[in-house]
């Protein structure tokens, strides 16, 4: 005899499904993590399959941890729906949304805007994770991600989010004691920043070729703020999205139109999830916070 689906389990695999950890999961659902464990269990023999494999300490889906998380999804975003209608709230949108984006994205666009996000949307907890690379959306890592190239694999959901474009920086204090560079060429002369090569995480971050063949950086990171404040300490030039160096005004803008390098944001999310009411509105909200600055 069949052993019948307790719905509740479903609550559980989701919550372990979004915290990735037992005790993470155990402390937001208010049980205890024996308990977790064991209706993960059930759920497994039930589903004739293992939902999640534990590495090193995190609960990642299976393959069929992660075709049972769609569905579960479904049933909770239309179990939101109907008890929204029969409180006569069919506005309302619940639940956690996992945003993977990069850091200067993050830093300079989103977190100004972020504060507001709970007012006006209380019922949706939006994290940003900000790990060097982006967490995928096809291997559920993810619930959207904003990525710098359209993905070629995988079921997902891909469509721009918005233009921005790349430009050399130098602050005044360093063009002050230095000569001002006219030409890509002369960069030569000068002290660059940029990204540490091994750790370059997507080609269209490895930019400084593109304004001219055989350019190194001197002082490199992984992290684009910090190549921020290196820039604006006067420790050389660089190459930052106006984004970040329009917004700082200790900066100068170097060869004008003749280094301008175009790059989009493409907005990724698994096929089976881009339909979810907090989905879609996380979707509008990124929208909103990149309209300024990809119209030019």
């Amino acid at each position: 005899m069949t052993t019948p689906l307790d719905w509740d389990d479903l609550r559980i695999f989701l919550g372990v499904a979004r915290a990735r950890r037992i005790g993470a999961a155990a402390a937001t659902l208010g049980i205890d993590p024996t308990t977790v464990l064991r209706r993960l269990a059930r759920l497994e023999r039930i589903c004739e399959s293992p939902l999640f494999e534990n590495t090193s300490g995190e609960r990642l889906l299976t393959e069929q941890g992660a075709v049972l998380l769609a569905h579960a999804e479904t049933i909770e975003s239309a179990a939101l729906s109907a008890l929204g209608q029969v409180r006569g709230d069919t506005t309302r949108v619940s639940g956690q949304v996992r945003l993977s984006v990069a850091e200067g994205f993050a830093t300079w666009v989103l977190a100004p805007a972020l504060p507001a996000f709970p007012r006006e949307h209380p019922g949706i907890r939006l994290d940003l994770v900000t790990a060097s690379g982006f967490l995928n959306p096809s291997k559920r890592e993810a619930d959207m991600a904003v990525m710098l190239a359209r993905p070629r694999r995988g079921r997902l959901t891909a469509a721009k989010l918005g233009n921005y474009r790349l430009r050399l920086y130098a602050s005044a204090a360093y063009l002050a004691r230095t000569a001002t560079p006219m030409k890509p060429d002369d960069l030569r002369d000068h002290g660059l920043i940029g990204y540490v090569p091994e750790f370059i995480y997507a080609p269209e971050l490895d930019y400084l070729g593109e304004v001219a063949p055989g350019l190194e950086p001197m002082l490199r990171s992984t992290s684009i703020n910090v190549q921020h404040r290196l820039i604006a300490s006067g420790g050389g030039i660089g190459v930052l999205p106006e984004f970040i160096g329009d917004r700082d005004p200790t900066l100068v803008v170097l060869l004008g139109e003749e280094v301008m390098l175009p790059r989009s944001f493409w907005l990724v999310t698994h096929h089976d999830v881009h339909r979810l009411a907090r989905i879609e509105t996380v979707s509008r909200w990124l929208r909103e916070c990149v309209r300024d600055f990809s119209a030019r």
